[in-house]
């Protein structure tokens, strides 16, 4: 079989991993549609405070990977640095894997297209594209969240940080499991689109972090009433 007819099985198969909605299902087997409690979304931000760290971080890990194993494989199969022939291999298919893999979390045709916010699975994404931009970003994160001790700031904070330093720490390749200079601009440009995305699916966080009703990732139990409207 050839790469380009691996090539479109990988892509479709990527926006479906990024589907699963690991949130959800978490959240069915605990009793609960995690759609009805707390903020409403079955990212883990919600599950964790809903249903605790344990399926949290469950949530977490498996949204994770859902953007890190296509992008992953995309660069360690269909990826070669440089290249000029996009059927041999690209710096497009990594790019286009990680992307439909992130587009199924938050538009997961199995929750009427309404999942998550992108925030874990862009993480598993970058992590297999740019893993030392993303390790900075997962710094940025933690620190926004011990200031501040809103998940949604964290998220829009790395959001942030991770295109920066994608420029900032991808001019050379002299560091391991970087890509070539020559083939950055590609993978900054979408570290800035996810970022716009990111910022869009927190458009309900923001109105309620101005209004002051954002809840802190150490509240427990169903949020509030405001949250669920807004």
């Amino acid at each position: 079989m050839t790469k380009t007819a691996l090539t479109t099985i990988l892509l479709p198969a990527s926006y479906l991993l990024g589907s699963v909605p690991s949130g959800y299902v978490i959240g069915r087997l605990k009793g609960i549609d995690i759609r009805q409690h707390g903020s409403g979304n079955p990212g883990t931000a919600n599950v964790y405070r809903t249903l605790g760290a344990g399926p949290g971080i469950l949530t977490f890990l498996a949204d994770f990977l859902k953007g890190f194993l296509p992008a992953m494989i995309a660069m360690q199969f269909f990826y070669i640095s440089s290249a000029n022939d996009f059927s041999k291999g690209h710096w497009w298919i990594p790019v286009a894997a990680g992307g439909l893999a992130i587009a199924g979390h938050i538009w997961t045709p199995f929750l009427g297209f309404k999942g998550g916010k992108g925030v874990a699975t862009a993480a598993g994404v970058f992590m297999a594209l740019l893993p030392w931009p993303t390790a900075g970003a997962f710094v940025v994160f933690a620190i926004a969240v011990a200031i501040t001790h809103h998940i949604s700031v964290g998220s829009m904070s790395a959001s942030v940080a991770l295109p920066l330093l994608c420029y900032l720490m991808n001019k050379t390749d002299r560091l391991p499991f970087t890509i070539h200079p020559g083939d950055q601009l590609p993978f900054i440009l979408m570290a800035v689109v996810v970022c716009a995305v990111i910022f869009c699916t927190h458009i309900s966080n923001i109105r309620r972090i101005l209004q002051g009703k954002e809840l802190s990732f150490k509240h427990k139990g169903d949020g509030t009433a405001n949250e669920k409207k807004n």
